[in-house]
């Protein structure tokens, strides 16, 4: 039988990833064979200036934190080696730093995940880390209506210069 202490720890590390996730914004579970060291350290660097955390944890553990959390339909994907990500304030740029390294790195997979409390497929990981950034949409929508006055102003000085005219 398993000894007392190591059960207690485990339970503890249970209820710390638990608690993690209930506050992330994103949990994304990912297969990482075939990467080395160099690109993993560059990879959590990366993470780390997203407030975002990468960890390997072992597959139980990461499945009785998920259930603790009330997180279901993951289950099967918790099958060979899974690193954990954890978005703690944005999904959106973790998820994207994740993609852009999934196609730098041929072995590495997103296998699906959480976002805002809704499970979601790696198909639907990977479209959501395509979509432009929040800034650049805010942007875009700046240059659109910016657009649209200047050429309101262009159209009432020319009304004004008609008049004048006339």
């Amino acid at each position: 039988m398993a000894n007392e202490k190591i059960i207690n720890q485990k339970i503890e590390e249970v209820k710390a990833l638990a608690d993690q996730m209930k506050e992330a914004k994103l949990v994304l579970l990912t297969d990482y064979r075939g990467i080395n060291v160099t690109d993993v350290t560059a990879l959590r660097k990366t993470l780390r200036e997203n407030a975002s955390d990468y960890k390997v944890i072992k597959n139980n553990i990461t499945r009785r934190a998920l259930k603790e959390c009330g997180i279901e339909g993951l289950d099967e994907l918790l099958v060979g080696p899974t690193a954990v990500i954890i978005g703690k304030e944005d999904y959106l740029e973790p998820a994207k730093a994740i993609y852009e390294f999934t196609k730098k790195n041929d072995f590495y997979k997103i296998k699906g995940g959480v976002v805002e409390g809704k499970v979601m497929t790696a198909e639907e990981i990977i479209t959501l880390a395509k979509l432009p950034s929040r800034e650049t949409l805010l942007s875009m929508l700046a240059g659109a209506l910016l657009g649209n006055i200047s050429k309101l102003a262009v159209a009432l000085d020319q009304v004004k210069l008609q008049k004048e005219q006339a």
